[in-house]
């Protein structure tokens, strides 16, 4: 459980520990030798004689997902999302229409098999970047309970063992698929450390197999299944029920596209939005002595990637907030997937969208930037004019300084070769405070200035947010100079 600090001791960076504490971004990530030889053993036994073509078909399915998610009325959506209390009858409010599995998509056994060869590797990829910065970020987090929302062919399950080696004792996982399931057991078979793994086809299945006592679960993830309910109104049911069977953490993660990252906005704001109705109305009927409890209990903000609790600064700027996460292709991979007219990379990026939510409000302490760090940089450069950066606060129209459109014609990323590194050295953490922004599309190198498009917040309490173009030069600041040349999409910055 979240637990607020009331006194914090200012962290003293130096320029090569502040660098190391942003940095967040996994550059190429390479997937584990015991995963990438389960699929392989998998696939083996499998003997599915139209991979090339099964893969194919999968991918048209999720295309067709997306073009449902584009029919949702704008204004309906708005009124939702703004006031849901409005939208809905007393008697109706929050009373899902339909289970899950049966409005989401239902795999068979041949898509499974391809989901497994085309897919996994990318959701498993990406569910390790989330979650690194969640272990890095939350020192006092070790999750022992998880729930798996969505779980596919067990993505998440591979990630949290990476992250969190030792810690899982148990996992709960709901997939209504039997194919997917089957898939995700088979590629258990050989794993060390095993924890124990109950299977649910639907979250009431789960609610009725558990004690009221023990559904609460440390970690509740879902990824890549939000968007697979066209209902925005079941969307935000299920996510109102995720969060109340989290004790601590959840993750939802969506694709990289203006709709995934349109799923997260709104779960992001309501939950938030829900949390902050439920605070006062606790304020209001318990007295003074006693709030301490209630902050404790009740609450939520933001770990990532948002360092503010505030309404989504991008949200009319016609922009969308995502990522990219690049990994070395595997074998697998590169057998099955097709490219459009050229010869197929060694590496692919997957976009993602995504927002990690915490159980309690967010601690209060001092920014990286503050006192003694200023001191140090004045110490080593004494004869210039230390301003740590300038910031245009005029709208930025620029447009994305790169395109991910698809695999094949997609820029590479700047200063990146087709070799891939995982780099697991221990680094100094950033704290979760609100004095970190999120460096947002990649960084802009023009001569001895760097330009960044950060997600900040607003103020120190981290109640408000805003999307400011920062500019750091080297005359101005030569150690934030440096940092910035080495800052990527992803990582954070220092105010």
């Amino acid at each position: 459980m979240a637990s607020l600090v009331p006194e914090v001791v200012q962290k003293i960076f130096t320029p090569e520990t502040l660098r190391a504490a942003a940095k967040q971004s996994i550059r190429c990530h390479v997937v584990p030798l015991h995963l990438r030889r389960a699929i392989d053993k998998y696939l083996t036994e499998q003997d599915e004689p139209h991979m090339k073509r099964n893969v194919l078909r999968l991918s048209e399915s999720f295309n067709e997902i997306k073009k449902v998610n584009l029919m949702l009325p704008e204004s309906t959506a708005k009124d939702i999302i703004e006031d849901p209390l409005k939208s809905v009858t007393q008697a109706q409010r929050w009373k899902i229409k339909s289970a899950y599995g049966d409005i989401g998509f239902t795999y068979r056994e041949d898509e499974a098999v391809a989901y497994v060869a085309s897919r996994m590797p990318a959701v498993y990829s990406t569910l390790y970047r989330v979650l690194s910065e969640v272990g890095r970020r939350l020192s006092d987090f070790s999750p022992e309970n998880v729930l798996d929302f969505g779980a596919g062919t067990g993505s998440a399950l591979w990630a949290i063992q990476e992250v969190w080696p030792q810690s899982l004792k148990k996992i709960n996982i709901i997939e209504p698929s039997t194919p997917m399931q089957r898939a995700g057991q088979n590629l258990t078979l050989d794993m060390k450390n095993l924890p124990q793994i109950q299977g649910h086809s639907s979250i009431l299945e789960f609610m009725k197999k558990s004690k009221k006592s023990k559904r609460k679960n440390d970690l509740v993830i879902a990824s890549y299944v939000l968007g697979e309910i066209p209902s925005l109104q079941d969307r935000i049911t299920l996510a109102r029920q995720l969060w109340e069977l989290t004790e601590d953490v959840l993750v939802l993660v969506e694709p990289g596209t203006p709709q995934g990252s349109k799923i997260i906005s709104q779960m992001r704001s309501h939950i938030l939005w829900m949390e902050k109705r439920k605070f006062k109305k606790s304020e209001v009927s318990l007295n003074k002595a006693s709030q301490d409890l209630v902050v404790h209990k009740s609450g939520a903000f933001i770990v990532a990637p948002c360092p503010h609790d505030g309404p989504c600064p991008l949200e009319k700027s016609g922009k969308y907030c995502h990522f990219v996460q690049r990994l070395q292709r595997t074998t697998s991979q590169r057998a099955y997937k097709r490219s459009k007219g050229q010869p197929l990379r060694g590496f692919e990026d997957e976009k993602f969208s995504y927002v990690v939510f915490r159980r309690g409000s967010r601690p209060r302490t001092p920014w990286p930037l503050d006192g003694m760090e200023l001191k140090t940089l004045k110490q080593k450069h004494a004869n210039r004019n230390m301003e740590d950066m300038e910031i245009d606060y005029e709208e930025n129209e620029d447009e994305d300084p790169t395109g991910y459109e698809s695999n094949a014609t997609e820029p590479d990323i700047p200063g990146e070769d087709d070799s891939c590194e995982n780099k697991d050295e221990k680094i100094d953490t950033a704290d979760i405070g609100s004095g970190w922004g999120r460096i947002v599309f990649w960084p802009v190198h023009r001569g001895n200035l760097v330009e960044m498009n950060v997600c900040r917040a607003g103020n120190r309490e981290g109640t408000a947010g805003s999307f400011d173009r920062v500019i750091v030069t080297r005359s101005k600041n030569p150690d934030l100079h440096f940092q910035a040349k080495r800052s990527f999409w992803g990582d954070l910055w220092p105010f």
